[in-house]
């Protein structure tokens, strides 16, 4: 039987528990899954800590994840629970919640310093952005070269570097199976809108204006997410729920 997880980063705790158990065959080749939501109230987790873990296992190529279907375990061998160190430390989850509080604040600031030159850069982002909404690579990299150019209105070169490392954090497969099940055409063609709800902000110099436009990129960014997986969005609950079993693992 699944057991309780108690951990800071629980979604890796979750992957090594299941992981463990395709290993030794209690969950066996071919083998549905018990729902997400059974998953989360028998783990005493969150739902979104068991979608990030499900989609490490799917990276590994343990699990199939058949939306509209189910979770069916895919593959067995020896694993070694060393192989969560090949996992990204962060979830998506808590790279978007460092993004909020970084680059909200960056925006505002942008919005008091931006000269014509700025908004040209970032014009020419958001140019490249809505052509290559058919070409993933195409607009992740113009989706860098945005925010990026946001923090470089700054001139601080550590906002610039911070910026871009948080962003590249995105940039491996774990990431790259996440964006399969919810990034495509449409969703980019969204994320253009919200992004020049941003640029038109800044050009204003409206610094609140920034940082709100900023914050519900990001909020939006995660409700897409969640959403891709047949949830509402409900982050703060969600949140609430994985803080009080965190605080659990405290306890004497």
């Amino acid at each position: 039987m699944f057991s309780p997880v108690e951990s800071r980063r629980l979604y890796r705790q979750v992957a090594d528990q299941i992981r463990s158990m395709i290993a030794s065959g209690e969950l066996a080749l071919g083998q549905k899954l018990p729902a997400e939501r059974e998953l989360a109230e028998q783990l005493s987790v969150s739902r979104p800590t068991v979608r990030e873990a499900l989609i490490v296992l799917e990276v590994e190529g343990l699990i199939n994840i058949r939306m509209g279907s189910g979770i069916y375990v895919a593959h067995r061998h020896a694993i070694s629970m060393a192989a969560s160190e090949n996992e990204p430390v962060e979830g998506p989850f808590e790279l978007l919640q460092a993004r909020a509080i970084i680059e909200c604040a960056i925006a505002e600031e942008a919005a008091t310093r931006a000269g014509p030159e700025d908004i040209a850069v970032l014009d020419e982002a958001l140019q490249r952005m809505s052509g290559g909404v058919n070409d993933a690579a195409t607009v992740l990299a113009a989706d860098r070269a945005f925010h990026t150019g946001i923090a470089a209105i700054i001139g601080n070169a550590t906002l610039i570097r911070v910026t871009g490392e948080i962003f590249d954090m995105r940039m491996t497969p774990y990431f790259a199976k996440l964006a399969s099940h919810f990034e495509g055409p449409t969703t980019w063609r969204i994320a253009v809108d919200e992004h020049r709800a941003i640029r038109d902000a800044i050009a204003a110099g409206d610094g609140a204006g920034a940082k709100a436009a900023m914050r519900t990129h990001l909020t939006m960014s995660q409700k897409r997410f969640s959403e891709s997986f047949g949830e509402e969005f409900s982050g703060e609950e969600e949140r609430g729920r994985d803080k009080a079993s965190a605080k659990g693992s405290t306890k004497t």
